[in-house]
This record gives structure tokens, sequence and C-alpha cells, in this order.
């Protein structure tokens, strides 16, 4: 099963993402996750890409496309991936599915987790994400058991540069300048399915579950 993952930044579809992976036991490929493995290592590709995200832009495509493209090709994702944060444009989305079609592969199915701009703003304003481990909280909708302590390792939580307010305005201007399109581009492959994403978190992972569980 190989599914894409789609919609504004902070929408949720990262957290549902994995929440589908675990169920039905394929790997969770992110793109976010894939720049911070680079960063922490110190790669090049990972010191370019922080340029671009710490600014709320977009990292280049031929940053994206190539990391992206060698991790779905490892063994892992033989029976399927979601993928979160790829594409996030029309020139993306189309090397994808030229690549995938290359070896007689498609994706089955676009899920889009539908979230108004006013609920992004609430929502990011919250986030918090330990400076050791990576893990992610939000004050009001996953709070940490102590204030400003990860739960999985004990390390500071800190709000990232790319949750700033003044960054998610710009965050959510480029999402629908470049991103948007892609909800059209799927629409017309017949692949796209779109949930609510404004639901508890709970309601949203079952609608995306009815959804695939039905898949034509």
């Amino acid at each position: 099963m190989k599914i894409i993952m789609v919609g504004a930044p902070g929408a949720g579809k990262g957290t549902q993402a994995k929440r589908i992976a675990e169920k039905y036991g394929i790997p969770h490929v992110s793109t976010g996750d894939i720049f911070r493995k680079n960063l922490k290592e110190g790669t090049e590709l990972g010191l370019k890409a922080k340029v671009y995200m710490d600014q709320g832009a977009l990292v280049p495509d031929e940053i994206t496309i190539g990391m992206l493209m060698d991790r779905i090709h490892q063994a892992d994702c033989r029976d399927g991936y979601v993928l979160d944060g790829f594409p996030r444009n029309i020139p993306q989305a189309e090397a994808l599915t030229k690549a995938l079609a290359a070896g007689n592969e498609s994706i089955d199915a676009v899920i889009d987790v539908n979230v108004p701009d006013e609920n992004i703003m609430d929502r990011m304003s919250g986030r918090r994400t330990c400076r050791k481990c990576g893990e992610g909280f939000h004050t009001r909708f996953n709070p940490p058991a102590v204030q400003g302590i990860c739960n999985v390792c004990g390390g500071e939580l800190y709000m990232r540069d790319d949750d700033l307010p003044e960054t998610v305005k710009k965050r959510l201007v480029v999402y629908h300048d470049q991103t948007q399109p892609l909800i059209d581009y799927y629409s017309k492959q017949q692949i796209l399915k779109s949930v609510d994403g404004t639901q508890q978190m709970d309601k949203v992972f079952a609608d995306i579950v009815d959804v695939l569980e039905n898949l034509g």
C-alpha cells in the first residue's frame, strides 16, 4: 500500500501518517525526518535544507527528490510506505509519478487532511519539540507530563523557528501557492481522498482507515 499524505503545515498529517504506518506495518517516510537526520549528521544536504526550513520556504526539488527516491527504494519499503511531506508541488509529483511508473508502480491513495488556516495558526503556536530526541508535543493537545520537559528522554522542549507565527504565515502562503495545486493533480488521477482534519485525532484516523479499507 503506497500512500501520500497532503495538507497544510500543522494539519496533523505527520501524526496520522505514523499511525497508518503502525497499523499497516509499512514505513513512515517523512522528508522532515530525512532532512533532520542529514542536519544532525552535518551533511552538506542537511545544512542546505536547514537554510530553507528556517525561513519557512520549501527545500529545492533537487535536494528533496534525491534523498526521497533513495529512501523508498530501500528494502523495508517493498510492501509500501506512507509519504509525509513529499511531493510538495506539481514538478515533484510529476517526477514521483514518472519514477514509479518506470518500475510499474503507482500510488494507491492520496489522503488530504483538510484544516482551515485559522486552525493551523492556533495549532502551531502551541507546538514544542525536544532538543535532544526530536519528539513533538503541543501545549494544549498533547502536553508533556512536566512543562518544558520531554516525556521520552527528559530533554528541553523549545519552539522551532518554523513554528513561530510569522514563519507559519509564510509557510501557509507557500503551501497555497505551490502545494494546493496537488489537490487538483491527484483529483484528476481519481486517487485523492479528503478527510476533515479539524476533528479529534482518533476520529480523523478512523476516517482515514475507512478510506483505506474501501479503496476500489
